[in-house]
This record gives C-alpha cells, sequence and structure tokens, in this order.
C-alpha cells in the first residue's frame, strides 16, 4: 500500500488537542493571576524599602525572591502536565511524567523519555505552553527590574 493513501488516525490528534488545549488556557490564566499578584506585592515590597539603609541588597534580595517564586510556579504548572500524562497513562509514573514535562515545556529535550503513540502531539502542545509562559515570566521579571530600579534610584 503507498504512504500516501493510508488512513490517519485523526481522532488520536483529537484527543491531544482535547487535552492539551485545556492545560495550555489554565496554565496561562494560573500564571497569569499568579504573576499579577506577585507583581502587586514586589511593588509594596519596594515602596516599603525607600530610605531603608541598605537599599541595594534589599532590591537584589527581592529581585532573588521574587524569581525563586516564579521559578516555582513554573514548577507547579509543569506538575500539572506531568499529572495529566500519568492520569493518561502515557507515562509510567510520576517522577518520569515530571521528568518528560519539564523537557517539554523548557524545550531542553534531552531525555530517554517519549510519551506512548496515542500522546505524542500533547508534548508538542507543552513545549507552545512553555514558550507562552517563559514569555510572559521575561515581561513579568523586565518590569519588576524596571519598578525596582526606579525604587532603587530614588
Amino acid at each position: 500500500m503507498p504512504p500516501y493513501s493510508r488512513v490517519i488516525d485523526t481522532f488520536a490528534f483529537r484527543t491531544d488537542w482535547a487535552w492539551g488545549l485545556p492545560l495550555i488556557v489554565l496554565t496561562v490564566v494560573i500564571h497569569v493571576v499568579a504573576l499579577g499578584f506577585l507583581s502587586q506585592r514586589a511593588v509594596q515590597a519596594c515602596m516599603g524599602l525607600r530610605g531603608c539603609r541598605h537599599t541595594k541588597a534589599a532590591l537584589v534580595a527581592l529581585m532573588g525572591v521574587t524569581t525563586l517564586l516564579v521559578t516555582c510556579l513554573h514548577g507547579m504548572e509543569a506538575a500539572m502536565w506531568a499529572a495529566s500524562y500519568r492520569l493518561l497513562g502515557s507515562l509510567p509514573d510520576l517522577r518520569s511524567s515530571l521528568i518528560y514535562s519539564l523537557n517539554a515545556m523548557t524545550s531542553y529535550g534531552h531525555t530517554n523519555l517519549f510519551l506512548g503513540d496515542p500522546w505524542q502531539l500533547m508534548g508538542a502542545l507543552e513545549a507552545l505552553n512553555g514558550w507562552l509562559l517563559f514569555g510572559l515570566t521575561t515581561a513579568f521579571l523586565f518590569a519588576v527590574i524596571q519598578k525596582v530600579w526606579l525604587v532603587g534610584s530614588n
């Protein structure tokens, strides 16, 4: 049978999209809400540091804590994808699901873990989700750095 006459199993792609798109929307909404909350807290902390004896050191510490919290947020979102992979039986255990998820989300890709045939497109959707989340995080950290820099220079 010639390759072009093979029937494509579109059901497999539909289930990937049915799981992947809601996960993308959910993680982006969680990310935006959490970044908004963190932004408010960072600005409040910045304002409280005005006139502090060690303002520069405190602002550096604030950026460190902010970065740590955003990194934990990414980890939580990767864990959501990992739980989905485990629920679907796509990977054998939670540990390998989390490793796969972090690899997919960061586009690192240096692992020997692979999703089962029906779920392979879902890994690419998670990589797309990672690009969106890291783009939002980059914009957020840049904005916080600008605010911190302004407070520190006054």
